[in-house]
């Protein structure tokens, strides 16, 4: 059975205020909170109970599985802190992906194990598990992956949960752009494993800086332990409960991004500069251009702003390109055939 790092297992948490007295309509004199009213003096809800039963309408799993994090890069700090030892242990990430599983890690003195996905841009299950020690804690897995887009396939996570030791991590900011692909469902299957999800993309919320972990409720008491107290505050709080009232406009933007990314695809593919298009489950397109730098520079000045991508895989110029409104889209293919012309 998986466990935290010993002393995280001994760890007497802080207890804030509202940890103690969690009754409303009270007058409070106990957390030095300036007493005048003006809807923000008070701490937050720590412990996000109201936001998590509105997450767990939306995500089919039960509050007690939920952790409610600074971004999801809060939930990917957390699970290194907690199942992780500085200086000992080791997590694997499957590349091209995601670097802030390598820069978390390596901020807590983690080594870690980079090993590259297959030509499909799928982890090779059986290439992973002849690389594992008992050193490896963590194994982060991108689905849709970025930069490549793609999601991973269904039985390759399975393979991976059923077959290492340790902390199974999908992370899933992307997957709204292709919920059949979404594994959050293995949590019940698996204690080792668990999903991140975030407000920053589907959701148009980047701002507000709201990620999710779902796992088990013995992971998530773990995070939950070794958090800040009031890491999300209470204006993130209200946005994200708002949001969740009425999905709506979340489900618009969905079907208006997918259709302009498969437009996107088609238009990008008439250009002479355009050497390949990876395929994408995602909210953006990763391509492969002749000269990256030049055409990021070229579109720069046009006053659109896209991501050189060159050094991901060897020997390859690669942008980038996240999907726009159907207008941003219309003028960047536009700068696109001046320059493909040029």
């Amino acid at each position: 059975m998986m466990q935290p790092r010993e002393n995280i297992s001994k760890l007497k948490p802080y207890t804030s205020a509202r940890d103690l007295v969690k009754e409303e309509g009270l007058i409070f004199l106990d957390a030095n909170e300036n007493p005048f009213d003006n809807e923000m003096n008070r701490y937050p809800d720590p412990h996000q109970h109201e936001l998590k039963q509105a997450l767990g309408k939306w995500l089919k799993a039960e509050p007690s599985q939920i952790f409610a994090g600074n971004g999801s890069d809060e939930v990917i700090d957390l699970a290194i802190r907690a199942y992780t030892r500085p200086g000992k242990d080791r997590i694997i990430t499957l590349g091209p992906t995601y670097s802030m599983y390598k820069v978390q890690a390596e901020i807590q003195d983690v080594e870690v194990k980079e090993i590259d996905l297959d030509g499909g841009f799928q982890p090779d299950t059986e290439k992973v598990m002849e690389e594992v020690t008992e050193r490896d804690k963590i194994i982060f897995l991108c689905s849709p992956n970025n930069p490549t887009g793609n999601l991973m396939e269904r039985q390759r996570i399975i393979s991976l949960a059923e077959n290492f030791d340790g902390l199974v991590f999908i992370d899933e900011a992307y997957v709204d752009f292709a919920p059949e692909g979404s594994v959050i469902d293995l949590v019940d299957k698996y204690p080792n494993f668990m999903v991140s999800r975030t407000f920053s993309k589907a959701m148009g919320m980047a701002g507000i800086r709201l990620g999710l972990g779902i796992s088990n409720p013995g992971i998530i008491q773990t995070l939950s332990k070794i958090k800040y107290p009031y890491n999300v505050n209470r204006l993130t709080q209200q946005a994200a409960l708002e949001a969740l009232s009425d999905l709506s406009d979340y489900r618009e933007q969905i079907r208006i991004i997918v259709k302009e990314r498969d437009k996107l695809g088609i238009r990008l593919e008439r250009l002479s500069f355009v050497k390949h298009i990876f395929p994408s489950d995602a909210n953006f397109v990763l391509m492969e251009v002749k000269d990256a730098a030049s055409l990021v520079q070229f579109l720069k000045e046009k006053g659109i702003v896209i991501r050189d991508r060159s050094g991901l895989l060897t020997g390859k110029e690669l942008v980038r390109i996240t999907v726009g409104t159907p207008q941003q889209n219309k003028q960047l293919i536009e700068e696109l055939k001046i320059f493909d012309n040029g």
